[in-house]
């Protein structure tokens, strides 16, 4: 079963290219499972980080690896409001692929 996480996050002004050579910086081979990783610019400052896991166990086993990357670029992240901190996370199976 495939498995996907999305994250939202907005970097703080003048911060792209610093959130860019940290995502750049991540071994995905820390993070046995991972099959893809894709960053993609969705607005000003707004990026969606997407992951493609071999399964949930996969990705819940890198969690820690994960929380560690983010602790290292959550300075300069910002609040996205709402109560959701630096980031909005979701996580779930493929329902469909169409490839």
């Amino acid at each position: 079963m495939t498995v996907m996480n999305v994250v939202h996050m907005r970097v703080k002004p003048g911060q792209e290219a610093a959130y860019l050579a940290a995502h750049e910086a991540m071994r995905a081979a820390a993070m046995p499972g991972m099959r893809n990783f894709w960053l993609v610019k969705s607005g000003e400052r707004s990026f969606i980080v997407v992951g493609e896991w071999d399964s949930m166990e996969a990705m819940a086993a890198a969690r820690p690896a994960m929380i560690a990357n983010l602790d290292k670029i959550r300075p300069i992240l910002e609040d996205l409001g709402g109560g959701r901190g630096v980031t909005e996370p979701w996580v779930g199976e493929v329902a469909l692929h169409l490839g």
